[in-house]
C-alpha cells in the first residue's frame, strides 16, 4: 500500500525502537518522515539507513525550548504535517520510597510537559484532517509495582489526548493514544536494573502476558500507521491497547 505518498510525517524519538520501526513503515508506504532524537551521530546514522525520504533533527522531548525550534526548523524548511507520532519518553522505575524529585521531573518532563508544549508549537504546521498519535502505556491502567512515576506519566498522556481531541477537532485534527503493553525495545535497557534483575524482571512480565510473549515494534507500528491513515477517521479521542491481552484477559 502507498497510504502516505506526498505526505509529511514527524516521528519524535525515531532513532531506535519503537520510533524506528514506525519511521521506517511510514516510509514503505510512501511519506517523508522527519525523525528526531538526542544524539546526532545516532541521527545521521538512522537517516542514512532510512534513506533520502528522511530528515532527521536533533531534538529533546523534554525540553520546552527544543519544541520550539523543532517547529521553527520544520516551518523554515516549508514542512507541514500530515502526521505526528509523539512517540519519544522516558522510562525508569523506582519503588515509591526511593522516587526523588530529579526522577519525577526527568519522567514527566520527557512523557507529558515535553509533549504538550512539543504539539502546540506544532499546531499552526498541522494540516486539515492531520493525525496525532501520542505513544502512552499500559502503566497507566495495570497498577504495577515500581512504576508509580512512569505510569502517572503516561495517564496523564492518556487525559491529554482526550481534552486536546476535543479542542482540535474543528481544526480538523484528530488525537489518539496507542498504549503499547511490554515491547522488546531498548528502552527495558534504560529502566536502571541491572542486567540479573532486567531479565528476572522480564521473565515476570512475560508470564503475565496472555499471549506469551513480548510484542514487537513493527507490530506497534502498524497500529500507529492505521491510527494516521484516513481509514481511521471515525476514531477521535480514544486509547488503542496493543499489549497481548495483558491488561484486558
Amino acid at each position: 500500500m502507498n497510504r502516505f505518498t506526498n505526505k509529511t510525517i514527524l516521528v519524535t524519538g525515531g532513532s531506535s525502537g519503537i520510533g524506528l520501526a514506525t519511521a521506517k513503515a511510514f516510509i514503505a508506504e510512501g511519506a517523508r518522515v522527519v525523525i528526531t532524537g538526542r544524539d546526532a551521530t545516532t541521527l545521521e546514522q538512522v537517516k542514512a539507513d532510512l534513506g533520502p525520504h528522511a530528515i532527521a533533527l536533533v531534538n529533546d522531548a523534554g525540553n520546552t525550548a527544543d519544541a520550539k525550534s523543532l517547529a521553527a526548523a520544520l516551518a523554515a524548511s516549508d514542512l507541514r504535517l500530515d502526521a505526528l507520532f509523539v512517540n519519544a519518553g522516558a522510562a525508569k522505575f523506582a519503588a515509591f520510597p526511593d522516587v526523588d524529585e530529579a526522577l519525577w521531573d526527568q519522567i514527566f518532563n520527557t512523557n507529558i510537559k515535553g509533549p504538550y508544549f512539543q504539539v502546540q508549537a506544532l499546531l499552526p504546521l498541522l494540516n486539515p484532517g492531520a493525525s496525532i498519535v501520542i505513544n502512552g502505556s499500559i502503566n497507566a491502567r495495570i497498577g504495577m509495582p515500581n512504576t508509580s512515576v512512569y505510569a502517572a506519566s503516561k495517564a496523564a498522556v492518556i487525559s491529554l489526548a482526550r481534552t486536546l481531541s476535543a479542542e482540535l477537532l474543528p481544526r480538523g485534527v484528530r488525537v489518539n493514544v496507542l498504549s503499547p503493553g511490554p515491547v522488546s525495545t531498548p528502552i527495558y535497557g534504560k529502566l536502571g536494573l541491572d542486567a540479573a534483575t532486567l531479565e528476572a524482571t522480564a521473565a515476570q512480565i512475560q508470564n503475565q502476558i496472555p499471549l506469551g510473549r513480548f510484542g514487537t515494534p513493527e507490530e506497534i507500528a502498524a497500529t500507529v500507521l492505521h491510527l494516521s491513515s484516513p481509514e481511521s477517521a471515525y476514531i477521535i479521542g480514544t486509547e488503542i491497547i496493543a499489549d497481548g491481552g495483558m491488561s484486558q484477559l
